[in-house]
């Protein structure tokens, strides 16, 4: 569940401190007490960042120090430490627009004489993947975590109870609506009190209608993209599956950081959830047993007559670890990048549903968690014409709070569709 929520309270610095997973006292970017400090998001993947972050220790003499920030804070808090004595030497991001102001501003460090010291660092990851993370020919990222496909998850016995099968078309979708609101169920969880599940919607819709080429000219600086008929009908596609009741009607009061939309698919309240595939790790955390038996799994709906291919596929390329200009350890920071290609990482992050995108993962997938849902991603993945990044990745941190804040308001009733139109023209170029 990889998002942003810009926000900038000096006290969240403070807090920083304080959320670490296993602070040792050891100092920051800024300092050399023999440390160094990896930052990344909180949630279920943590227990293979400290399995590394363990191996690493046991062999180098610069120990790593594993911190962790609530996933709702995170962007918001790394913002606020980043150019501070707090500031992590490595810390987990997006790649794309989650790092171009730090790159502008020189807090990072390019990579590339790191990897001219180890090629392995670049020729062990898919290079579509890697390139992510590459800003003005510099790379500035290495691939952690996985890729992260925004999937459509159903509770196989609530989908077998009503008598549907997965949507192939969004008239099915639309039929689906019909059928589970007049069993009293939910059709979709949606944690709108986080908003950028929300997002997820937009970007699927946009892309089916109109084709990844809208979104590419309105991030490139391209106002008349969002007044397009496409775009405005995919606002009104948006907008009828809004008035048939698709998300229930408190999906504001919803949030998925807290398990609040997950458990709503577990328990059977919901039939349908949209999430990243980090939607399978969260589900094997707190509800193993449904995890194992019936989370289902699909690719999102295609638009009949629509621009975009129905393979296509939005969500996060990769997470991606960069490391801080200031490190005064940036040899150990090498070596410890230098484990997101080891078959330990791979094994151990396709060991809980998480999709590692090195040139050798394929070999492995036999050993994932669930073999068949790695293997469904990858081939979706692999397949995919277009693989579009989240809207909120993709432009600049300053963008997403008026990204999030827009999304709700239309989902709300707040703003029309010509509103809609206005907040995203208004937003800053890439």
């Amino acid at each position: 569940m990889k998002r942003r929520a810009l926000a900038g309270a000096l006290g969240l610095a403070v807090a920083v401190v304080g959320m670490t997973a296993c602070d040792s006292g050891g100092s920051s970017a800024s300092g050399d007490s023999g440390t160094i400090h990896v930052l990344v998001y909180g949630d279920a993947s943590n227990k293979v960042e400290k399995q590394l972050v363990e191996t690493f220790n046991k062999s180098s003499k610069v120990k790593a120090v594993l911190d962790t920030i609530p996933g709702a804070d995170y962007q918001a808090k790394l913002n606020t430490v980043i150019n501070t004595p707090q500031a992590p030497d490595v810390f987990f991001n997006w790649g794309g627009g989650s790092i171009q102001p730090y790159v502008k501003s020189g807090l990072l460090l390019p990579l590339d004489d790191m990897i001219a010291a180890d090629p392995g660092l670049k020729s062990n990851f898919l290079p579509s993947v890697f390139n992510t993370a590459v800003i003005d020919g510099k790379s500035y990222g290495i691939p952690m975590r996985g890729t992260q496909p925004v999937l459509l998850f159903h509770n196989k016995k609530v989908l077998a109870d009503a008598g549907l099968n997965v949507p192939k078309t969004w008239d099915d979708l639309l039929d689906a609506v019909r059928v589970l609101k007049a069993k009293g169920v939910t059709p979709f969880a949606l944690g709108g009190g986080d908003q950028w599940p929300t997002l997820m919607w937009y970007e699927y819709v946009f892309d089916r209608v109109a084709g990844p080429e809208l979104f590419r000219k309105a991030l490139s600086g391209d106002k008349g993209a969002w007044e397009s008929e496409d775009a405005k009908k995919a606002l009104g596609m948006l907008k009828k599956l809004l008035d048939a009741g698709a998300f229930g009607s408190n999906f504001d009061s919803v949030k998925f950081t807290d398990g609040g939309s997950p458990a709503l698919l577990a328990k059977g309240k919901a039939a349908f959830e949209l999430m990243g595939s980090w939607e399978y790790a969260t589900q094997q955390d707190a509800n193993p047993d449904f995890a194992k038996g019936n989370l289902g799994y699909g690719a999102f709906p295609g638009v009949p007559g629509g621009k975009g291919d129905a393979a296509n596929v939005v969500g996060n390329t990769n997470n991606f670890y960069s490391v801080l200009k200031k490190s005064k350890h940036p040899e150990a920071a090498a070596a410890f990048l230098k484990l997101m290609y080891s078959d330990e990482f791979v094994k151990a992050q396709l060991a809980i549903g998480n999709l590692p995108t090195t040139t050798s993962t394929e070999q492995f997938l036999g050993t994932a968690a669930n073999p068949d849902y790695s293997k469904y991603q990858y081939d979706l993945v692999k397949a995919a014409p277009s693989f579009q990044l989240s809207w909120d990745q993709a432009y600049p941190p300053a963008a997403s709070t008026p990204i999030r804040t827009a999304v709700q308001q239309f989902f709300d009733g707040r703003l029309d569709v010509d509103g809609f139109v206005k907040a995203m023209q208004a937003l800053p170029a890439s």
